[in-house]
């Protein structure tokens, strides 16, 4: 795989055409590289059950503990999982001692908001830390990340957990896209246009409770449906045109959701990237349909057709039949293959600089969104936006 360039110059704000970071081992893990890993999982929601499954179904790793501000989401993920007598910590503060208890690893699956400061107190702690996408919701939250994960270069692992990087179909994609297949880049027309979600807040609960259930539809908590959700698209145009964009016009609002939260339900935006190559984007969270994710790159010899969990393809000059479903989803075993291998044998891996890159081009077009007016990449970067939660319970 690539290596990335340095996180001072993602900070600096200069271009990535990398994605991953591998340093050579120092130590390997434990005393048998072969030994099952003990992890703790904050967050213990569905991303949490479904991840922790995949650690324990793909690489043998035990769960050990467990941190969520609710114990009934720790009992439920125990019971899914049907775990031996985790240790369990409640509580918005419930990840510090998990953190400080033995564990090898530690699994982020909390909302968005919180990944900065447990991330930092994990990597602190000497524990590797598998981190769910986006790292942050602000640009001041994914900052602190690539420092984080500087401090901790060489000896240990940050992994942020991209399915569609990993996909051997979407890689097979961007090897032919980087190849020359499509010719020069000229236009992308990408979206994520997926139904409604269902609140998760319960009669009886506290105002307090009920938004911390409700997390994917609070702004503060989740980054709003562009970088929560819809990232997984932005992160392929990057990948796939090997730049990040260099401003961002838009608009959007809250007009089909107005009972929960105060996320918007759509966006509609305009990219720009080197060598004049344009994103027209567009994010709806509220169809009665069904989902559509997709990416469709066209150039001046072919057009590339790339949709999550569906099919991949290339029309024009060289051809590529690719796949009529990639079953993008289940690549988030090899992200887990990956990390757990990178702990036990020491070569730590790293992907934070690449991760910030994609979450930065989120978090661009919700800011240029908010103005209705072109907000430039070295404009975000200035203004660095930092949200307060003000979270209680």
């Amino acid at each position: 795989m690539t290596v990335t360039r340095s996180r001072r110059q993602l900070l600096t704000a200069a271009p990535s055409l990398g994605g991953l970071l591998l340093v050579s081992p120092k130590t390997a893990f434990g005393s048998q590289a072969n030994s099952a890993i003990e992890i703790g999982v904050v967050g213990c929601g569905g991303r949490g059950a479904y991840v922790g499954g995949l650690f324990m179904e793909f690489t043998g790793a035990r769960i050990a503990a467990l941190a969520d501000p609710f114990a009934s989401q720790m009992d439920s993920i125990s019971g899914k999982l049907k775990l031996n007598s985790p240790r369990q910590y409640a509580g918005l503060n419930g990840y510090r001692e998990l953190i400080e208890s033995r564990l090898d690893a530690v699994v982020i699956t909390s909302p968005p908001y919180f990944h900065p400061e447990q991330t930092e107190a994990a990597l602190a702690a000497g524990k590797h830390v598998y981190l769910a996408k986006p790292m942050a919701v602000d640009v001041q939250g994914c900052r602190r990340i690539v420092a984080a994960g500087t401090k901790a270069t060489g000896k240990l692992s940050l992994w942020i957990d991209w399915q569609t990087r990993m996909s051997t179909n979407f890689r097979e994609a961007a090897a032919r896209i980087h190849a020359g297949d499509i010719g020069d880049p000229v236009v992308v027309l990408s979206g994520f246009h997926a139904r409604g979600l269902p609140r998760q807040d319960q009669p009886g609960m506290t105002e307090a409770q009920a938004r911390l259930r409700n997390w994917v539809f609070d702004k503060t908590l989740s980054g709003d449906i562009l970088v929560e959700q819809n990232i997984h698209c932005l992160d392929v145009v990057n990948w796939f045109l090997r730049a990040r964009p260099e401003k961002a016009f838009g608009t959007g609002g809250r007009k089909a959701r107005t009972n929960v939260g105060d996320c918007w339900d759509h966006y509609v935006l305009t990219y720009w990237y080197p060598g004049g190559i344009k994103l027209d984007f567009t994010a709806m969270q509220f169809l009665r349909g069904g989902n559509r994710i997709f990416t469709q790159l066209c150039g001046s010899k072919g057009t590339a057709y790339a949709n999550y969990g569906g099919s991949l393809s290339i029309l024009g000059e060289k051809p590529w039949q690719g796949v009529e479903k990639d079953e993008t989803m289940r690549f988030t075993a090899e992200n887990v293959k990956l990390f757990v291998e990178a702990v036990k044998s020491g070569k730590t891996v790293d992907n934070s600089a690449v991760s910030a890159e994609s979450t930065f081009t989120a978090i661009l077009g919700r800011m240029a969104a908010e103005r209705e007016a072109i907000l430039t990449w070295d404009e975000m970067l200035k203004i660095n936006e930092t949200f307060d939660a003000k979270v209680r319970l």
